[in-house]
């Protein structure tokens, strides 16, 4: 008993109780120091693949013959190719630096066995490599979002255990008090995507269903790692930056467990809501749409609470970083929650659905919503951990004005070329060609925003370099005076 007890010990999270609040949140940043950036470092490198990948498949939709001559650079390798790159790469490391952050920082709880975190770490980047290698050479499965090989599934699976094992570890030893919302959605987060992955992999490639089984389930995998892995990230990061950042509590905050009850019991069952008009039971197609109007209620509830308080501190929003970040996702959110349920509805589905709008709505709740609000993150969590402020406030508008445009161009170029797009396809009288014609413009504005993004996305992963190149100099100089090579207070 006593090396199990010793065991317990070692991996029990919690601070000394004696120290000050303060001095137990600067011993929980320095715990995560080191496996939090880690992922926010391997996440931006994965986002910023992911652009240029993306920018020349957009090429390729108004000047097919760009690169036309490298088999390994086709539309049909690169596009699912960066869309792996976006859940997994950056999507899911972004949320384990977070995830584990924020949990970290409200439950009062350290993150010990380090090592474990850098191996975790290490093997999910090696599986996402590998999947996506694979991908780029022709091994893709066709399953959107589940391209990958099927032998990468246990790789990140094995992975993913030990990551969020820390999470209900932190969860589990919390200090007495109360139980904010955020921890609620980053708890059931860490909890659901396992299960939505492992549903999906092995209904899709492992042991595949026949026929129209096996879309109902890409179709439900898609909808709820968006739905039931990235917006309760997302989600929980707004809850806890925007009161932490204000100084305020957030508005009418006794409504946030109603939205968050509400994703839980109904997201699941939102699956088909993209086979609208498919080879599927028409009841299965109902259930979906039933579901995605009662997710209204999240909606409301968090626009409530999200933009009431945004609104009580405007005169802040706009001088942090962090909450000009934050509540361009918020609202985001909430753009993409109503048309959500708008375009689930069948009169509207109809001309929606195999358009550009619906890849605006991918874009919609995976860029402008979930990579907005971690941006808004990562200004606030770098400089508690690095122990030092962001040095160019030029940067930061690059980063913000790039990054805002162009999502802002994407989304107008493909909800509005979208919907014109459906309407065309629905008149038999119009020619197909017609409309591949009609797409032109709306791609070459795909471009456009792109492009715009990428600028944005250089000067933020410029301005982590120098964070990250500043924090080495200082910490290098702290072990030179402490071995007295250096003298305090010494330059150079």
């Amino acid at each position: 008993m006593i090396p199990f007890a010793s065991l317990l010990a070692s991996v029990d999270p919690r601070p000394d109780p004696r120290l000050s609040e303060r001095a137990r949140l600067s011993q929980i940043d320095a715990s995560m120091r080191g496996p939090a950036v880690l992922f926010v470092v391997t996440a931006l490198a994965w986002l910023a693949a992911a652009t240029v990948l993306g920018l020349i498949a957009s090429i390729k939709l108004h000047a097919p013959y760009f690169l036309s001559g490298t088999e390994f650079l086709t539309y049909g390798r690169l596009a699912p190719a960066c869309a792996n790159l976006l859940v997994y790469g950056w999507g899911c490391n972004v949320a384990f630096a977070v995830g584990l952050w924020i949990m970290a920082r409200l439950c009062e709880t350290q993150v010990k066995h380090l090592g474990m975190l850098y191996v975790a770490g290490g093997v999910w980047n090696f599986g996402v490599f590998w999947g996506v290698a694979a991908i780029v050479l022709g091994g893709s499965t066709s399953v959107e979002w589940l391209e990958m090989p099927a032998g990468v599934g246990p790789v990140l699976g094995s992975s993913y255990l030990l990551i969020a094992l820390w999470v209900i570890l932190c969860f589990q030893y919390r200090q007495a008090g109360p139980v904010y919302v955020s921890q609620w959605y980053l708890l059931a987060a860490f909890c659901w995507f396992p299960w939505i992955y492992f549903v999906g992999e092995m209904m899709t490639l492992w042991a595949p269903a026949r026929g129209t089984v096996q879309a109902l389930a890409d179709g439900w995998f898609v909808q709820n790692a968006l739905g039931l892995w990235f917006t309760p990230v997302g989600l929980a990061a707004i809850y806890y930056c925007l009161p932490k950042v204000l100084g305020r509590p957030i508005r009418h905050y006794y409504l946030a467990p109603l939205g968050f009850l509400v994703l839980a019991l109904f997201s699941p069952w939102t699956g088909a809501r993209n086979l609208i008009y498919g080879p599927v039971p028409v009841w299965i197609q109902t259930v979906s749409i039933a579901a995605s109007v009662v997710l209204v209620v999240t909606m409301v509830v968090t626009a409530i609470n999200f933009h009431l308080t945004a609104w009580a501190g405007r005169r802040d929003v706009w001088e942090s970083p962090t909450l000009r970040f934050v509540v361009f996702g918020a609202v985001a959110f909430t753009l993409s929650a109503v048309i959500g349920v708008v375009t689930a509805l069948r009169s509207v589905n109809v001309v929606t659905h195999f358009t550009q709008f619906a890849v605006g709505q991918g874009v919609n709740g995976l860029y402008a919503f979930f990579t907005m609000a971690m941006f808004g993150v990562i200004y606030f969590m770098l400089p508690r951990l690095l122990e030092r402020e962001w040095p160019s406030r030029l940067l930061i508008q690059w980063h913000f004005w790039g990054t805002g445009a162009g999502v802002v161009l994407m989304l107008a170029a493909l909800y509005i070329g979208g919907w014109n797009q459906g309407m065309l396809m629905n008149d038999a009288t119009v020619p197909f060609i017609a409309v591949v014609r009609q797409l032109v413009p709306v791609n070459e504005l795909r471009t456009l925003a792109l492009a715009s993004m990428a600028v944005g996305l250089v000067a933020f992963c410029l301005h982590v370099v120098l964070m990250l190149v500043g924090a080495l100099i200082s910490a290098s100089r702290a072990v030179l005076v402490k071995n007295g090579i250096l003298r305090e207070g010494s330059v150079g």
